[in-house]
């Protein structure tokens, strides 16, 4: 599985002008289902986003995770996150899941977040969404659980 973490103030996902998803101070991720990606990836994917050190302590390092502050995530499906751009101009994107295995890894690794006591909220998968965030920092880290 592939994800982009982005530090935020705040995040919220619309669908059509209505908000399905929101979070306060915490994580918004953008998450794609690798193609051959099962519920080991979903398990190490959030152990790894639970325990990663990215918000500030009080001498202002980068030393607490998302568990130690109680934020919350903003989970948001992203297929394009699966892009292979080595050969011509057009994004290429084979190597993403069958959407059937994207949509239930993507909601197998909000529920793993929330089963972590993070609270977690999620876009719609496969929806066309409006993402709105606030960076705060800008601290945006990217994770692949093939590496």
């Amino acid at each position: 599985m592939r994800a982009i973490l982005q530090r935020v103030s705040e995040a919220r996902v619309e669908i059509g002008g209505e908000t399905v998803g929101r979070c306060g101070p915490g994580l918004m991720i953008l998450v794609c289902a690798m193609a051959g990606d099962g519920m080991d990836e979903v398990e190490r994917l959030s152990a790894k986003v639970s325990k990663l050190r990215i918000f500030e302590d009080d001498a202002g390092k980068m030393n607490r995770s998302i568990l130690d502050t109680g934020g919350g995530a903003l989970v948001v499906s992203q297929f394009t996150l699966a892009a292979d751009t080595s050969r011509g101009n057009r994004p290429g994107f084979s190597t993403a899941a069958p959407p059937e295995d994207g949509k239930r890894l993507y909601e197998a690794f909000a529920a793993a977040l929330r089963a972590l006591g993070i609270p977690t909220e999620t876009g719609r998968f496969g929806a066309d969404m409006a993402v709105h965030l606030v960076n705060d920092g800008p601290v945006t880290i990217w994770l692949d659980t093939a590496q």
